[in-house]
């Protein structure tokens, strides 16, 4: 026998299957939601952590990328005294706590401002080295930690001069709410700042005392514990399948107290892009995020649902095996063993004949043959089938075996229990949400600003002197090393491009330029152009302008687990977004509109965000909204970043039973289809075929020649009864061999 033919294999298969899916089915339905956290507050955290990282790293990239901007501007032009270059970068740059100038060679210190640098700490040897002018941290006698930054100062004819900057490894500026605790790690876990929720012990009672020691120790033990973890590959922290952050990150559940688990997120400073180089990931630093989540001992689903859907597999699936045992299997091995006897010369003992379908139709005919082996006539000898008998066959059988298989399956792969609209949100992922948009929101916001400082830098550089050659090359230099803008070029009082590096600009023709340091241009167009003007010094009514890169605030927006985000403006018209959009088109539904509406409304003396949990029939969505807050010029524009997703993403315990429903009802189906299918190929339509092959031989067609097209049972019934044909055809030969001897 073949070893994937046969009436046996399909059933087997089917039979082992249907248990599997049967335990399957019983342990996931029965054991879904009993976590008091659930999984996606966890995964919010671990977001939330990863949002600190990116901003982190962002910011020591951008101050490096600064520091030594600005110090090729000033290689770009005459040499400038070093109290000079201070004094510049001081009111351009207001992020380093100390600036100094040393000369190289002799290590003397040509300027100074702001706080002392622990100038002593500097190889000056290695400076030329590979990453000799790396950013690096130092620690102060008082135990603080700095971040210094070197750039390198020369012009022809004078010693060469290293510009250092020094800044504290701040936690980074995310919004936080009200409840949650951040902190920077280095990588040995020793905290080297923190932020957050901590209140001075002098306005805390004894039990607010005992909470926050308790918190304190809660997140020095997440900062071992992630320390640790940051010391892994990202391809092997990672579990397979999953992508979006290219470095380290996970999420920790600690101790519970008063009904409330720590739980926490890290994550340790990454490129923006797998592959790629930053300063501020060879820092070792990690991200770590910590939040009390309110337990729910109810949370939890009904095990006796995965145990019925098992019970009910069971009985349903034994019915069928039974079926498929009684009616096609037996039957059938029944007819290979009666045609083996007929074909072997046993005739004394009448055919064994099964009740039903096609193998009833062989087993007529097998008596037949029988009759006719013994020497009765072809064609008159045997019950004719009865026409009933014809109705039922193997494979309408197997439709009624699918059928009772589907009547399982479908139900739960139509998602019967599904999670409808009374399903339980925690209130913190809704809060994550909020948070999280209000820091994407200032992560554009300090973008454009930056974006502007940038203007200012080089506009503070390009004097009333300067010729339109090395205008040029100043704009160049600046858009080769900020890929924000798409162009950069100086604008006349007159509207006149007197200088440009980059794309065509699109500011209006004969126009001066733009009294708001940012403004949105080409209000009618396809797409919308944000540009940043600085004016000149010494160039009256002259100004530095940038048209910032849409796929630039496109790529700030592409966070995972925030859903569809998208910036738009005072008119609450689209600007950008992380998936696709059309510009300046309105929100698309009118719940979010109003919320956009409702956080502008202004309470007190600033903004603030917002968020809701919009319930609409079966359905339930997330959406946050958060304006443009704090300084800088990019407040004047009113923008709002705006988010929603929706909660069947989520992995709540009633999402985790739906979806375990629906893979047991589709595991079902497609069990069903294979091993009927099967069976339908390998047995019920040779067995139609073998039904009328043998009941044509039994009527007399003796010429037909029978051979067997696969080496199994009905192969095995087609072999005999071509060894009876053969036989008859024998016996007609001796049979008119005494008449042709008389003629």
């Amino acid at each position: 026998m073949s070893l994937l033919g046969g009436v046996r294999p399909p059933i087997a298969v089917l039979s082992a299957l249907l248990l599997a899916l049967a335990a399957v089915t019983a342990l996931s339905l029965g054991r879904v939601g009993h976590d008091r956290i659930p999984e996606a507050v966890l995964t919010s955290q671990q977001q939330f952590a990863e949002d600190g990282a990116i901003a982190m790293r962002a910011s020591v990239d951008e101050s490096v990328t600064d520091l030594q901007g600005a110090a090729g501007l000033f290689r770009s032009g005459a040499p400038v005294p070093a109290d000079a270059v201070l004094d510049k970068v001081g009111s351009v740059y207001q992020k380093w706590r100390g600036t100094a100038v040393i000369e190289v060679g002799s290590g003397k210190l040509l300027a100074a401002r702001g706080e002392n640098l622990p100038l002593a700490t500097i190889d000056r040897g290695k400076l030329s080295e590979k990453g000799g002018l790396g950013p690096r941290m130092v620690r102060l006698a008082n135990g603080e930690t700095r971040l210094l930054s070197f750039a390198l100062l020369s012009w022809d004819g004078r010693p060469q001069q290293l510009l250092v900057a020094s800044r504290s490894l701040r936690v980074p500026a995310i919004s936080l709410g009200r409840f949650r605790t951040i902190a920077v790690l280095d990588s040995t876990g020793a905290i080297l700042s923190r932020g957050g929720s901590r209140e001075s012990e002098q306005d805390l009672d004894d039990p607010q005392r005992k909470a926050a020691k308790r918190a304190d120790g809660q997140l020095r033990a997440f900062a071992r514990t992630a320390a640790e973890k940051a010391r892994q590959h990202p391809l092997k922290a990672r579990e397979p399948g999953s992508g979006g952050f290219p470095g380290v990150s996970g999420s920790l559940t600690g101790g519970a107290s008063n009904g409330e688990r720590a739980a926490a997120g890290y994550a340790t400073l990454a490129p923006a892009r797998p592959g790629e180089s930053t300063v501020a990931g060879g820092l070792g630093l990690t991200v770590v995020t910590m939040v009390d989540v309110a337990e729910d001992p109810s949370r939890g689903t009904d095990p006796l649902f995965g145990i019925a859907a098992a019970g009910a597999l069971l009985v349903i699936g034994a019915a069928v095996v039974a079926l498929l045992l009684g009616l096609v299997q037996r039957p059938l091995l029944r007819l290979f063993l009666e045609s083996r006897r007929l074909a072997g010369g046993e005739l004394q003992r009448p055919v064994s004949v099964p009740a039903y379908g096609e193998a009833a139709r062989v087993g007529h005919a097998l008596e037949r043959l029988r009759c006719q082996l013994l020497g009765a006539p072809q064609g008159t000898s045997g019950p004719a089938t009865p026409r009933r008998l014809r109705r039922i066959g193997a494979r309408g059988l197997t439709a009624v075996c699918a059928v009772l298989l589907l009547a399982w399956s479908a139900p739960l792969a139509l998602s019967l229990h599904h999670a409808d609209s009374k399903a339980v949100i925690p209130q913190q992922i809704v809060n994550d949400q909020r948070e999280r948009t209000d820091t994407l929101a200032d992560r554009v916001r300090r973008a454009l600003d930056e974006g502007h400082t940038d203007l200012v830098s080089v506009a503070s550089l390009i004097g009333d002197r300067t010729s339109p050659d090395q205008m040029a090359t100043v704009l160049e230099r600046t858009l080769q090393e900020h890929p924000r803008y798409a162009s950069l070029y100086l604008l006349g009082a007159d509207g006149k491009v007197l200088a440009r590096a980059g794309g065509t600009p699109h500011h209006p023709a004969g126009k001066g330029p733009g009294t708001r340091g940012v403004t949105v241009l080409n209000e009618g167009g396809k797409e919308p152009v944000v540009t940043g003007y600085a004016e000149v010094p010494g160039r009256k009514g002259a100004a530095v302008a940038g048209e910032f890169r849409v796929d630039f605030f496109n790529s700030l927006l592409k966070r995972p687990g925030l859903g569809e985000v998208r910036v738009v403006d005072d008119k609450r018209r689209t600007l950008g977004g992380n998936t696709g959009y059309r510009a300046f088109e309105k929100l698309p539904s009118e719940r979010i509109d109003t919320l956009v509406q409702g956080t502008g409304a202004r309470a007190g003396a600033s903004l603030r965000p917002g968020a809701l949990l919009d319930r609409d029939g079966s359905s339930v969505q997330i959406a946050a909204a958060a304006p443009f807050n704090g300084g800088g010029v990019a407040k004047s524009l009113n923008w709002t970043v705006v988010s929603w997703k929706p909660a069947e993403g989520l992995a709540l315990p009633e999402n985790t039973v739906q979806n375990h429903t629906v893979l047991a009802g589709l595991l079902g189906l497609t069990a069903a289809a294979a091993c009927l299918g099967w069976l339908h190929i390998v047995v019920a339509r040779p067995l139609r075929t073998l039904a009328a092959q043998a009941e044509a031989l039994a009527d007399g067609d003796r010429r037909t020649v029978l051979y067997p097209r696969h080496h199994d049972e009905v192969g095995a019934v087609v072999r005999s009864l071509e060894l009876i044909r053969q036989e008859l055809q024998e016996q007609r030969k001796r049979d008119s061999a005494p008449l042709a001897g008389r003629n």
